[in-house]
């Protein structure tokens, strides 16, 4: 009998060995495939044109230079202009960082309330803001360029960062009201017979505790609001596109011999916050959206 027992754990432990092998296979095999891409982008900008010309895509550089990223930095031409993507990138960052923080405040406040000060109609009004959320871009355009126009902020930043946070509250609302869901309604009673007020509850009860979803809700909007195209293309003028647009116009003008490199530094570039946004903060992202999903 105990040899029976022993030759089932020794057969399954190397069952077990030989499927983890093979997933980790597996995942090598898809993770090389996904990383292609950049791997192609990241040596393709390194290299002289001379040598994108005479050489295949993925052979390493022979001589590394960084005269292409400095090209797409401050020289790239995006149409008649060729000022690169340092003034574009810089919009994105007036545009970005005060919408992600008006539209997290905004949906905090709101799953706030709609979670844990219950009102006549309050499961309506979410409903309404889902609803939201799932509302393609491209009908928004045409009511969204009246509003901006009768408020004077068409073709400005500002206008941008208002259509950017007015389409981001039905999914920060989402996540915040999923998340204070979880939290003990017992708290808000105790904190009221205190006589705490309004704001005092959620400044030193909800925002305290609210570190997880906050970093989900940075990201999501973050990485929603930079790399957008459409909204930049529809609602900006020449001094104030965003640089997804920049982008585009590096790729699609042509004043000669097509720069390869300078092509994938300027897309590098583009995408760089992003990434290091998912580099810093990423392990967070799925921590803090599953943390309300959890009943205790």
């Amino acid at each position: 009998m105990t040899n029976i027992n022993s030759r089932y754990e020794k057969e399954t432990h190397v069952q077990n060995y030989i499927m983890r092998s093979i997933l980790f296979i597996l995942l090598g095999i898809f993770a090389i495939y996904y990383l292609m891409p950049l791997f192609v982008m990241i040596t393709t900008s390194l290299k002289s044109l001379e040598e994108i010309r005479t050489g295949s895509l993925i052979d390493l550089p022979r001589e590394i230079t960084f005269d292409a990223w400095k090209t797409a930095w401050s020289s790239a031409c995006t149409g008649i202009q060729c000022e690169g993507l340092k003034p574009f990138f810089w919009n994105s960052v007036l545009l970005a960082v005060p919408a992600v923080i008006i539209s997290t405040l905004i949906g905090a406040l709101n799953g706030y309330v709609l979670s844990q000060w219950k009102f006549k109609g309050a499961n309506l009004i979410f409903s309404l803001m889902l609803f939201g959320c799932f509302i393609p871009f491209q009908v928004v355009l045409l009511p969204m360029a009246r509003v901006l126009g009768l408020i004077h902020l068409a073709g400005s930043i500002s206008g941008l960062v208002f259509v950017h946070v007015i389409y981001g509250i039905g999914f920060t609302t989402l996540f915040f009201r999923n998340y204070y869901v979880s939290i003990p309604s017992e708290l808000v009673k105790a904190a009221k017979m205190d006589g705490a007020t309004f704001f005092r509850i959620f400044i030193s009860i909800f925002l305290p505790l609210s570190l997880p979803i906050i970093v989900v809700t940075v990201i999501w909007q973050f990485t929603q609001i930079w790399n957008d195209f459409l909204f930049g293309v529809s609602f900006s003028e020449a001094g104030t596109q965003p640089v997804t647009v920049a982008l585009n116009n590096i790729v699609n003008s042509t004043t000669g011999v097509k720069e390869y490199n300078v092509d994938m530094a300027a897309a590098i570039i583009a995408a760089l916050p992003t990434l290091l946004v998912y580099i810093i903060a990423g392990k967070y992202f799925i921590r803090g959206l599953t943390a309300g999903s959890v009943k205790g």
